[in-house]
């Protein structure tokens, strides 16, 4: 099974507010560019499946990806952002000041978010979703369409690297990183990948 994990492409608030599970932040329209450019970069690899966090950046991004394809867009809750709790919404310029912004960069592994969840569940939910989605499409190519830290802390754990580690794992808006399955274990093929990928196409399951 080959499993493609994609960061929705940019929005307003990429880089300046932390949006979480806020409504109605959709894509700018440079991150509207961006995902017609990942559709166009990924034309050539068959996808069997595609999934997508319920907000709005991420749908907004897998039905570029999903045009001309004939998939349903299976939205799931488990594959959505971080829940940050007081600090959805706030400015980064604000949060960087408190003393949670610190332990979250120092100690991950012991940070919860006011009012919202633990790095260590967000991380848990990113992997039983994964193994859902393998028991599900276990020879499939399958495109999943999720949330920066969501993706870092997947990534991390496939990687083998402690999840106080996981934010030296970067994930760009609109790449892709790519994990192969098999009896033996995961391979990770690629990491924040913003190129062509053509090449996979057609490529081991």
């Amino acid at each position: 099974m080959l499993l493609l994990l994609i960061r929705h492409a940019v929005t307003d608030h990429v880089g300046l507010r932390l949006s979480g599970w806020a409504s109605g932040v959709t894509l700018s329209a440079r991150g509207r560019a961006q995902a017609d450019a990942l559709a166009e970069r990924l034309r050539d690899v068959p996808l069997d499946a595609i999934y997508s966090s319920p907000l709005e950046r991420t749908v907004d991004t897998a039905k570029a990806l999903a045009r001309g394809r004939g998939l349903r867009i299976k939205q799931r809750d488990e594959i959505g952002e971080v829940i940050y709790g007081d600090w959805e919404g706030r400015s980064l310029k604000t949060l960087v000041k408190q003393k949670l912004w610190r332990k979250v960069r120092a100690w991950p592994t012991d940070v919860r978010f006011p009012g919202g969840e633990a790095l260590r569940e967000t991380q848990a939910r990113a992997i039983d979703a994964i193994e859902d989605i393998r028991a599900e499409h276990p020879k499939g190519t399958v495109a999943v369409v999720s949330h920066g830290d969501w993706i870092r802390l997947a990534m991390a754990h496939f990687l083998g690297v402690h999840m106080d580690l996981y934010q030296r794992v970067v994930i760009d808006p609109a790449s892709v990183s790519i994990i192969q399955f098999h009896e033996l274990g995961p391979l990770v093929r690629a990491l924040n990948d913003t190129t062509d990928l053509a090449g996979i196409a057609g490529g081991k399951r």
